[in-house]
């Protein structure tokens, strides 16, 4: 007979841990929760009581996980996703919300923008809610166009007939690196300073306006190996360990560059600027949940600098 196994964890300790990750700091992580910077202390001190171990250390005056507390901070993320996901579930089909859009984002499962959004979604549109389809990170246009989603957040303007898009933000692609890295201390790189480097990449297929396309290629210049890897959070987390370089959505990897994770530069001095937009199904009205969740999405996109990075 097994012993049931109750988590020694509670949801405000895992809401914790990701509020710390998207914050940086105690102080604004604090201000997020709703709860005093002593409050939090105290809190982060009772779980690692609480699991015996300890979750963060300080290096040079940062707060920085442990390797233990950055994998409890991932399976937070996770976690609190899907709790959230069920609730809004649940809240649609018991009196709740109305209708329920399931939303995808190309490339990319980075959600730390979400809990912000949906805070705003409430007050606005309190009949819509969300429905997070990690799975359609591979291939968000045809799950588009097959039903499998409502909405799906996609770089450059979709191209695929059927499909419209609606302009939501501009952002940059940066390589990222550890932070020890010999790049990590430059403004800038160029093509050039890849060529030694073993390269993390989430596809080997070639997507127009990225950076084969726009860097590597014009410069006649490649890094040294490639290394597909098609979670962007596991290229993350093998670029801190100085496993290799990578490129990546600047808003993606932005809790990541703040917290020190990692390093991030600027390709060329100009940046590599590129254009994401909510993808929606032609034949979709304007009063259908989906467009009016776009709308909402780049109504908030507009009125909030930097909504996705949460810089």
């Amino acid at each position: 007979m097994y012993a049931t196994l109750r988590p020694r964890l509670e949801v405000r300790h895992l809401r914790m841990l990701v509020a710390i990750d998207e914050a940086g700091s105690v102080a604004d992580a604090a201000d997020m929760l709703g709860v005093s910077g002593s409050a939090l202390t105290h809190r982060i001190r009772e779980a690692e009581r609480r699991l015996g171990i300890a979750l963060y250390s300080r290096v040079k005056g940062r707060l920085r996980p442990t390797p233990a507390g950055d994998v409890l901070r991932q399976s937070a993320e996770r976690l609190l996703t899907e709790l959230d996901r069920t609730e809004a579930m649940a809240r649609a089909f018991y009196g709740g919300a109305e209708h329920v859009v399931r939303l995808g984002i190309g490339f990319y499962t980075a959600y730390h923008w979400l809990p912000r959004f949906l805070k705003r979604l409430r007050h606005a549109a309190p009949d819509l809610d969300v429905e997070i389809v990690a799975g359609a990170a591979r291939r968000p246009l045809d799950m588009l166009a097959d039903g499998g989603i409502d909405l799906a957040v996609v770089a450059g303007e979709p191209a695929k007939g059927g499909i419209t898009g609606q302009y939501l933000f501009s952002d940059e692609l940066v390589a990222i690196m550890a932070p020890d890295h010999r790049l990590a201390a430059r403004p800038f790189v160029e093509a050039e300073d890849f060529g030694a480097e073993d390269y993390l990449s989430y596809s080997r297929t070639i997507m127009p306006g990225h950076e084969h396309d726009r860097l590597f290629r014009p410069a006649g210049v490649h890094p040294r190996r490639y290394i597909t890897v098609e979670l962007p959070e596991a290229i993350v987390e093998l670029v801190a360990a100085g496993f290799g370089v990578s490129i990546l959505a600047g808003w993606a990897v932005a809790p990541q560059v703040r917290f020190g994770t990692i390093a991030s530069s600027r390709l060329t001095g100009d940046g590599l600027d590129i254009d994401w937009f909510a993808a929606l199904r032609e034949p979709d009205g304007a009063d259908s949940p989906g467009r009016r969740l776009a709308g909402a999405l780049a109504a908030w996109c507009r009125e909030t600098p930097d909504a996705f990075a949460l810089r």
